[in-house]
């Protein structure tokens, strides 16, 4: 019955769920995003499989997974600055153009039969440093392409929904491509998909904006962007509970490889089955969250959905079906995505203009930076209590931080109210806004 009231309430329209598609500049990102991501996703089972035929590791999986983003961790803070001082979309475009030269070369070394993991290593970290330029330009540059601030959040959910339908669509493929002729042409065509993210931003066309060059040198900037981020009582609370979730809940997605060889006993199709599942559940959270009018409620979506992930992941450690396994990775991938839209969108639509480049570089930390150091715990975790009690121990921690969060609530809406009044997100002041 809520979900019903939810769905009517938010009007679940095709209209309300792709409304920021009306903004020209953004449905040509999304166009080319959509093409670039699918290579994206089938490079990543690729990786993943690839890694593990070579080496027959869980430990080395999660140490490959962080080498590709602990540079993520490192300079996030950093490009933040360069982020609120430089063109936001040109610094994109140039980080797809080097992404495109990466997942070519590494292409090229799978398919001469000369890749060694020594190749991996240092390709991933490559992959991670244009990341931790990427990240903060494109997570800020959201709300520059849409028309309507009021489409923010749609905007943001749409991103969502587009991620995880390729997360849907690629590692389904991926898994079909490898096991018929082998990873590397799962990296070409990887490659050859950046041409259309690159192509669509070039179309954008933003108006002039006048960037801003503080007095202050760069060491100065970062301190006030530090001392903004975490001297905000709520989005210092979304960004550390989704340090928690990158720390000991998502990194159960790299041991997917060795559990569904080990586990479920399947191949690379199993594998992106599993990673399909996720998506579609995903898929699904982000159509929910996209249909979406109001900022209201999104902090009580966290606090349930978290607790729903964290089940998941425990539920999944004692499987040893693959129909099982779908079903309780659907459930995983729908509560993933409704908690992670909701903090992106809080952040977000929180944060100052002026400053939300440093603040998504923070959000681009806590989400890609935190999870190297949990997938080289789970890999390392995985080597030494097995595959289902790593998945058991994340879950659980995974609640306990659901319930911290849902008891921090009452101490941010205070201050969450303050600033939708201010910006005129909410119409009055109701008594729960987050």
């Amino acid at each position: 019955m809520k979900l019903y009231r939810v769905l009517t309430e938010n009007k679940f329209t095709l209209s309300a769920i792709f409304s920021s598609l009306h903004s020209k500049n953004y449905r040509l990102y999304f166009l080319g995003q959509g093409i670039s991501l699918i290579g994206t996703w089938m490079q990543n089972i690729a990786l993943s499989w690839l890694i593990y035929r070579l080496t027959g590791s869980v430990f080395l999986l999660g140490l490959i997974a962080f080498t590709s983003q602990i540079p993520m961790f490192i300079l996030s803070p950093l490009t933040g600055v360069l982020t609120d001082r430089f063109n936001k979309l040109k610094l994109m475009t140039l980080a797809q153009v080097f992404f495109l030269v990466q997942a070519l070369i590494m292409a090229l070394l799978v398919l001469f039969n000369v890749v060694e993991i020594w190749h991996i290593i240092t390709l991933s970290i490559v992959f991670g440093i244009i990341s931790a330029f990427d990240a903060p330009a494109r997570q800020s540059l959201v709300v520059d392409l849409i028309d309507s601030q009021k489409d923010l959040g749609n905007a943001i959910a749409l991103n969502s929904a587009l991620f995880n339908a390729a997360r849907l669509i690629g590692p389904a493929i991926a898994g079909i491509t490898i096991a018929a002729v082998g990873e590397g042409i799962c990296f070409m065509i990887n490659a050859i998909s950046y041409f259309g993210v690159i192509g669509a931003l070039l179309f954008v066309r933003l108006p002039a904006k006048e960037l801003k060059k503080t007095e202050s040198d760069f060491k100065k900037s970062f301190n006030e962007g530090f001392r903004y981020t975490f001297g905000s009582v709520p989005i210092r609370t979304l960004i550390v509970m989704l340090a928690i979730l990158s720390l000991f809940n998502f990194p159960f997605i790299v041991l997917l490889p060795a559990y569904a060889k080990e586990i479920l006993g399947g191949g690379s199709d199993t594998l992106g089955f599993l990673m399909s599942g996720l998506g579609a559940g995903a898929l699904t959270g982000a159509l929910i969250m996209a249909a979406r009018k109001t900022v209201i409620g999104l902090g009580k979506i966290i606090s349930v959905n978290v607790v729903i992930l964290g089940l998941a992941v425990m539920l999944s450690s004692f499987s040893t079906q693959l129909g099982w396994s779908l079903l309780i990775f659907y459930f995983g991938g729908l509560s993933m995505i409704l908690s992670l839209a909701a903090i992106n969108t809080m952040i977000q639509t929180l944060a100052e203009e002026d400053k939300r480049g440093r603040v998504m570089s923070f959000y681009a930390m806590a989400l890609m930076g935190i999870l190297p150091i949990g997938n080289l715990l789970a890999g390392s975790l995985a080597s030494g209590i097995g595959i289902p009690n790593t998945m058991l121990f994340g879950g659980l921690v995974t609640i306990v931080s659901a319930i911290w969060f849902e008891r921090s609530r009452r101490f941010m809406r205070p201050y969450i109210r303050h600033i939708y009044k201010t910006k005129g997100l909410i119409p009055t002041i109701p008594e729960e806004v987050n």
